[in-house]
């Protein structure tokens, strides 16, 4: 239900923080109070003046998605904000984004993870940053015959990339990246880029068509790897998926496995430094 009282409130303060300056509007006359003026917070809703005041007064009738949407940008809501904003409309908030974008906080924190490869990828296992052990551990992710990062791509358009990893494991990583992409294309069914990855391999790849017709889901969170490496060999590695609070961003740990030789392995790869590879995960 509608919270008349608390969205009025939260109209009005988000408001009085805002300087003209903050939204591209000019300072104009004095002000005889701090922040902008209800006609123009109606203004860049486009919305009429009197239907915004009469939010701000608790009256009127329930506002609509779109109309929350458009008084979250005008107002410079972040993501916290507009959810908030939703909730006091009584309506569910759109499902979190990031697309692309890493916070800086995330990249500092994952820069401080030396001693392991890490990724950080989107929820399609489109690599967007990857550390320096990680590269040296998997090849440079940007070196692709078709300079895509998008792995699930890769592994069924590139058959150069599978040679890092024993042929008998080969169909339990196919299975997984079907399996993967099935969830994110049931979360985020309609969206251009899910929608295009997925014809565009079912087109290029009988071997994708045959696991996509099984129609199994499985969010990957855990998974064990074996990758055969030019310098050291066999590596047993334990990747741990951590997701972002909007479950579009993906940070992949990749872990020395208990019991075999992966810590040394790792080791001696941070002292022999980034090599040039044709092939990745």
């Amino acid at each position: 239900m509608i919270d008349r009282a608390g969205l009025a409130d939260f109209l009005r303060r988000r408001r009085e923080l805002l300087r003209p300056a903050d939204v591209g509007l000019p300072d104009g006359v004095r002000r005889r109070t701090p922040g902008l003026r209800r006609d123009e917070v109606a203004q860049l809703a486009g919305m009429s003046g009197d239907y915004y005041a009469r939010l701000e007064q608790g009256r009127g009738a329930n506002p609509s998605e779109s109309i929350v949407a458009a008084l979250a940008r005008a107002l410079r809501c972040d993501l916290d904000e507009r959810d908030h904003l939703f909730h006091l409309a009584g309506l569910t908030p759109p499902k979190r984004r990031a697309g692309r974008h890493i916070r800086p906080g995330l990249i500092s924190m994952a820069e401080r993870l030396t001693d392991v490869p890490v990724s950080i990828c989107t929820d399609l296992h489109e690599v967007l940053w990857h550390n320096a052990l990680a590269d040296a551990v998997m090849g440079p992710l940007a070196h692709s015959a078709g300079g895509t990062r998008q792995i699930t791509w890769r592994w069924f358009t590139e058959p150069a990339v599978r040679t890092r990893f024993p042929e008998e494991d080969w169909p339990r990583h196919s299975a997984a990246h079907v399996g993967d992409l099935r969830a994110t294309y049931s979360r985020r069914a309609g969206d251009d880029d899910v929608r295009n990855l997925v014809h565009g391999l079912l087109k290029r790849s009988a071997e994708f068509r045959e696991l996509w017709e099984r129609h199994e889901v499985a969010v990957r969170r855990f998974d064990r790897k074996r990758l055969l490496h030019p310098e050291v060999g066999m590596l047993h590695l334990t990747c741990e998926v951590l997701f972002t609070p909007e479950e579009d961003l993906k940070v992949l740990v990749f872990l020395p496995t208990e019991g075999t030789d992966a810590r040394e392995k790792l080791d001696l790869l941070r002292v022999i430094g980034t090599q040039s590879f044709e092939t990745t995960v």
